[in-house]
């Protein structure tokens, strides 16, 4: 399971509107979410209309293609297209920015806290823009990290 960051561009003149309507989904598009694995996941609009939005899931390029594969899913990026004006084919879920993680609070401490007995850490192997990507893999016991070779 990882948690996935990701940032989009809404259109500033539309902000009042973009909450409105995430005030207000489709009971469909919540379930085939739910269905395609995307959990945990929330949106956070600035001002000048930089969203950013954060998700838990198995695995993001799966949860992805399901939501493809819908039709509600479809609907509900024709209808939002317009909020998205830079991208070429208005849909966001295609010109999701997704973030590198450089950090993680429990991962830091779970290192460095000797009064923590035994925090099992998850496993983080990936394949994101042609890299590699190994986070920390292994247990925590008596505040000192034991990689899991």
């Amino acid at each position: 399971m990882s948690r996935v960051c990701f940032t989009l561009q809404v259109d500033p003149s539309r902000l009042e509107e973009y909450r409105a309507r995430h005030a207000a989904v489709w009971p469909e598009m919540l379930a085939a979410l739910r269905d395609a694995g995307w959990r945990d996941y929330t949106l956070h609009l600035r001002e000048d209309g930089l969203l950013v939005g954060v998700l838990v899931t198995d695995g993001f390029a799966a949860a992805q293609a399901a939501m493809e594969r819908t039709d509600v899913n479809r609907r509900w990026q024709a209808e939002m297209a317009h909020f998205f004006p830079q991208l070429a084919d208005g849909r966001a879920d295609r010109g999701m920015h997704v973030l590198d993680k450089v950090f993680n609070l429990e991962a830091h401490l779970a290192l460095r806290l000797p009064n923590i007995s035994s925090v099992q850490l998850k496993r983080r192997v990936g394949i994101r823009g042609g890299r590699r990507r190994v986070g920390l893999v292994g247990v925590c016991r008596g505040g000192r990290f034991v990689p899991d070779l």
